[in-house]
C-alpha cells in the first residue's frame, strides 16, 4: 500500500510517500510545495491544488493522511491553514483517495512514542525508520510521519469492530478512542 502524507500550509505544504512492503515501511519520495508569500491566498490555494494534483497523477497513492486542525493562538493563521486543508481534502476526494486524518499528538505518539515529542525527535525517528540519508525539511518530515501513522493505525478501528486482538503496544488513550467507535 502506498500512502501520501500531507502537512498542510499556505506557505509550505509538506508531502511524503511511504509504501508498506510486507512488514517493512519504505520511503518512496517527499518534498515541500513552496508557495509565494507575495501571492494572494486564493492564488496560493490554486497552486496547492495544481501541485497536489500532479503528485497524485504521478504516484497514484491508495490512501492519504492529513493532519487535523489544532487550536492555534493566531485565529487568522488557523483560518488560512483551514483553507489549505480544505483544498487538500477536496483534491484527495476528487481523486477517490481514501483519507485518514490524524492529530499532531497521535502522530508524535505513533512515531516517537510520546505525544509531546518535539519536531527534531520526529525527524530523527523518520530518518531512522525510513533509512533516509539526511533529515528532510520539517514540513516533509511531518508529512512522512503522517503517512507512517496511517500505515500503522488505519486498520485498527476495523480490528476493534471485529473483536480481533489489538496490539498491546498502543497508547491507552488510542485504545480507548478506538473502542468508542
Amino acid at each position: 500500500m502506498l500512502v501520501l502524507g500531507i502537512d498542510p500550509g499556505t506557505r509550505y505544504l509538506g508531502w511524503g510517500l511511504v509504501r508498506r512492503e510486507g512488514m517493512r515501511l519504505a520511503h518512496v519520495q517527499h518534498g515541500v510545495i513552496a508557495l509565494e508569500a507575495s501571492d494572494s491566498l486564493a492564488q496560493r490555494l490554486v497552486s496547492i491544488e495544481q501541485a497536489l494534483d500532479e503528485i497524485l497523477q504521478k504516484f497514484r497513492p491508495e490512501a492519504a493522511a492529513v493532519e487535523t486542525l489544532f487550536f492555534h493562538k493566531d485565529a487568522q493563521a488557523a483560518s488560512k491553514l483551514g483553507h489549505a486543508r480544505g483544498v487538500v481534502l477536496l483534491v484527495l476526494a476528487r481523486s477517490a483517495v481514501t483519507i485518514g486524518e490524524y492529530s499532531p499528538a497521535l502522530v508524535k505518539r505513533t512515531v516517537a512514542g510520546r505525544g509531546a515529542a518535539d519536531k527534531r525527535q520526529v525527524a530523527l525517528m523518520m530518518k531512522a525508520m525510513l533509512g533516509l540519508d539526511q533529515l528532510p525539511r520539517s514540513d516533509a518530515t511531518d508529512a512522512l510521519a503522517l503517512a507512517v501513522t496511517h500505515l500503522r493505525v488505519a486498520h485498527l478501528p476495523a480490528l476493534v469492530a471485529t473483536g480481533r486482538k489489538v496490539p498491546k503496544k498502543l497508547p491507552p488513550q488510542l485504545l480507548a478512542r478506538l473502542r468508542k467507535r
